[in-house]
């Protein structure tokens, strides 16, 4: 289906410019940190329960040599 609704374009620049842009991505990066990288261990395939695929999702794995074939 088509979006047919047309927006006006925003204006190029509303309250400041790239510098001051900068600046609040700067004052907001504390509040956005990454957590510490979490390694995942692996599990036993015995241990997964619940998992469904759609047939379509599972026949397009198959046809991939690197999941499949």
């Amino acid at each position: 289906m088509t979006n047919l609704e047309l927006h006006a374009p925003a204006p190029a620049d509303l309250e400041g410019d790239l510098a001051s842009l900068r600046g609040d991505c700067a004052r907001m990066a504390p509040h956005w940190a990454a957590p510490d990288r979490i390694t995942a261990l692996p599990i036993s395939p015995s241990l997964i329960h619940g998992v469904t695929v759609p047939p379509a999702s599972a026949r397009l794995l198959d046809a991939m040599s690197e999941y499949g074939d």
